[in-house]
């Protein structure tokens, strides 16, 4: 047939002869074929998730709904006890929710009361963020100067009883609220801690949650030290003002800062998103992805680094989690900060409050939150650069007692500008000479202040010699390439560092609870009570991180 009566397979009639298409690239008469690569078999999976994705929404089971009205019908009429449609169909919803992921939860109006409490308000509790596992509450972080922290509860202790009632099949809120009380009534809580053998039995007060959000201090001059205990509205701007101080008592410019995250359950996410922006000068802070559009948000950082790219050394633990992983997932994907410490809690995912009524609302996951490089932090967590394994340091020697130098040798020597130093005469005087208990106890936690850094916090220790090592080399820290999101990232490019050794860590491990909120209505201060710890992302008004 002549080139121009050449028919396409559409325009020929149906009874026509089919067209020989030649074998497909690979194909061999044996009927065996190339197997596909890794690559290919990845694109297949994703084509496939993608388009069950766009699929129509099925109908309503009918089945399964006839199901459920026999269940509600049978307790109506058989239950031992009478029992209310309202409270019926509430445990039904409760279930729904439940049965989706530890995060998700129906309030109902005491548990929506207790919610904005939470953000508004202050009660009594042990200051501590918990979750569910395996039917137990799951201590996440202790807060900061609390009766947890100060009872020695850790991170990843299971509360097994709460003043001997047992909590498995308990509901989280239904723990919480047990947990919850009077500001000065006892409370105990039977523990299951890992390389315990036994229960621990541990007795508290309850106190009136106040938590201060930043702290700051001098570790050394020209050595700062940051402590986030949560991520609330204002803790950006406390953050900024914490520099501000810290510059103002240096007295100058700061060589370099330690950011400290240990056991900070989490919180609001613009205030994540804020915190990060303020060390960062360009580039991806975090996105966040979900099955609606207005779940696809990207966060990207201005200009101006609060620390004028002095360098930051983050230190995080188990109790790190939510809000905690954003920040130090965007500094160490950007290079911008050195991670030191434990693998952290793996919380990465963004519930958001969705009002049902004036009443009642919904706690829904919504998002899943990646870091510049593409990271999921879902069940994963950040590793660190620098793992420092939970351990304590023994002084070997009396830190008081200063060991023999040449100075101290009769006839020694002086320099060559002919100074010699005399050596410092150290008396000191014991705690119990006062004989006063008041000023014991203050001598002794004077003391207890007296002693070296390394003595006192092993983790922050190893930071600070880290931290100095970048400032002496003068370079910013390096790590590990990680892989890129297509056009997600922009990184910023850092020179390389000689690795630490791996120290053992030293933190306090603990656990904590808080509720995602509304970020407009989270306080400066967060009252820290048990609570469910979860994460908000930043959608106005509806949603919230931990």
């Amino acid at each position: 047939m002549p080139e121009s009566e050449v028919q396409s397979p559409a325009e020929r009639d149906t009874g026509s002869e089919p067209i020989i298409q030649p074998p497909p690239p690979g194909f061999k008469p044996t009927g065996t074929r190339p197997e596909p690569s890794v690559e290919e078999v990845r694109q297949r999976i994703q084509a496939a998730a993608e388009a069950s994705e766009e699929e129509e929404p099925e109908g309503l089971p009918l089945d399964e709904l006839r199901i459920f009205a026999e269940v509600f019908g049978r307790i109506k009429s058989d239950y031992v006890e009478r029992v209310e449609d309202r409270e019926l169909l509430s445990s039904a919803i409760r279930g729904m929710l439940a049965g989706l992921d530890p995060h998700s939860a129906y309030l109902d109006p005491d548990q929506y009361d207790d919610l904005q409490v939470g953000t508004t308000g202050e009660f009594g509790g042990l200051g501590i963020e918990v979750g569910m596992e395996d039917g137990f509450v799951k201590v996440i972080a202790p807060m900061d100067d609390t009766p947890a922290q100060r009872a020695g509860i850790q991170a990843g202790d299971l509360i097994v009883r709460i003043d001997e009632k047992p909590v498995k099949g308990m509901s989280l809120s239904d723990a919480v609220e047990l947990m919850r009380g009077k500001p000065g009534s006892a409370i105990e809580l039977t523990l299951m801690r890992d390389g315990e053998s036994a229960p621990l039995r541990v007795r508290l007060e309850r106190a009136v949650i106040k938590v201060a959000s930043v702290k700051q201090r001098l570790l050394e001059p020209g050595y700062g030290y940051l402590r986030i205990a949560n991520f609330q509205a204002r803790t950006t701007d406390d953050l900024l003002a914490a520099v501000k101080t810290l510059k103002r008592e240096n007295e100058g410019p700061l060589k370099g800062v330690v950011l400290d995250l240990r056991n900070n359950p989490g919180g609001v996410l613009n205030t994540a998103v804020g915190v990060s922006d303020a060390f960062l000068e360009e580039g991806l802070i975090v996105y966040t992805k979900g099955r609606l559009e207005d779940a696809k948000l990207e966060f990207h950082a201005g200009p101006d680094d609060v620390l004028d790219g002095a360098p930051l050394v983050v230190l995080v633990n188990g109790g790190s989690a939510s809000a905690s992983e954003i920040v130090a997932g965007a500094l160490q994907d950007q290079r911008r900060a050195l991670i030191m410490g434990n693998e952290t809690f793996g919380k990465g995912s963004v519930q958001t409050i969705i009002p049902v009524d004036e009443r009642t609302a919904l706690k829904l996951t919504t998002a899943r939150y990646y870091t510049p490089a593409g990271r999921s932090i879902q069940a994963l967590g950040i590793v660190p650069d620098i793992i420092l394994e939970r351990g304590s340091l023994t002084l070997t020697s009396d830190p008081d007692l200063s060991p023999l130098k040449e100075a101290n040798l009769i006839r020694h020597l002086e320099d060559q500008d002919g100074n010699a130093i005399e050596p410092a005469i150290e008396i000191q005087m014991d705690a119990t000479d006062e004989g006063d208990e008041e000023k014991t106890g203050k001598k002794t936690e004077e003391t207890a202040k007296d002693k070296p850094l390394a003595a006192r916090d092993y983790q922050l220790s190893e930071a600070l010699n880290v931290l100095k090592g970048l400032v002496i080399l003068g370079q910013a820290p390096a790590v590990a390439e990680r892989p890129q999101a297509e056009d997600k990232a922009d990184t910023v490019p850092a020179a390389e560092v000689p690795a630490a050794e791996e120290p053992a860590e030293a933190a306090p491990a603990a656990e904590a609870s808080t509720e995602e909120m509304p970020a407009e209505e989270a306080p400066a201060e967060a009252p820290a009570a048990e609570m469910p710890a979860e994460e908000a992302s930043e959608k106005p008004a509806e949603e919230a991180v931990d």
